[in-house]
C-alpha cells in the first residue's frame, strides 16, 4: 500500500488544505505551452512531473477537480485556487505541477510540449534584469509581511 511507503518528494497547495506525497521518482518532467495549460495556471506554461498513480496519494485533504477538455481532468485546491495536477481521464499516470513541490529544484524539466503556443518573449526570461524581493521592497517593507502560505514541509 503506498501510504506504508515513505514519500521521496511532497508537496501541496498555498494554504496547506491539501498536500501530496510522491513515492517514486517521477517519470518524467516537462513543460507545457497549450494554451489549456496557460489558461489553467495563469501563465505562459505549466511545469508537471508525471508520476504513476500507484507511486502517489493525496496526504491531507482532497483537490478539487474541472473538467478542462473531454479527455482531461485538473485539480486545485478550492480553498486557495493552488493548480495542483492534470490527467487524463481513465490514464495511469497524474502530472503533478511542479511548483506545488516542496522543492521544486529537484524536479526540473528536460522537454516541453504545447510549443505551438509558446510565447516568443519566454525565451529571453534568463536576459531579463532581475532583483531578489528584499531589493524590491525593501527590509522594511518585507518586516510587515504576515506569510499565511503552509510552509513547504509537512
Amino acid at each position: 500500500m503506498t501510504s506504508d511507503r515513505k514519500a521521496i518528494l511532497t508537496g501541496g497547495c498555498q494554504c496547506g488544505a491539501v498536500r501530496f506525497a510522491v513515492y517514486a521518482t517521477p517519470v518524467k518532467i516537462g513543460l507545457c505551452h497549450c494554451r489549456m495549460c496557460q489558461k489553467a495556471v495563469g501563465g505562459p506554461f505549466i511545469s508537471l512531473a508525471e508520476v504513476k498513480h500507484e507511486d502517489f496519494a493525496w496526504t491531507h485533504g482532497k483537490p478539487a477537480t474541472f473538467r478542462s477538455s473531454s479527455i482531461a481532468e485538473r485539480d486545485f485546491c478550492a480553498a486557495c485556487g493552488t493548480p495542483l495536477s492534470y490527467r487524463a481521464i481513465g490514464g495511469d499516470v497524474i502530472e503533478l505541477t511542479t511548483g506545488s513541490f516542496d522543492r521544486p529544484d529537484l524536479v526540473v524539466p528536460t522537454y516541453a510540449t504545447g510549443t505551438e503556443s509558446h510565447l516568443a518573449w519566454v525565451g529571453r526570461i534568463a536576459y531579463l534584469p532581475g532583483r531578489s524581493t528584499l531589493e524590491a521592497a525593501g527590509a522594511e517593507y518585507l518586516n510587515r509581511i504576515v506569510s499565511h502560505q503552509h510552509p513547504d514541509h509537512d
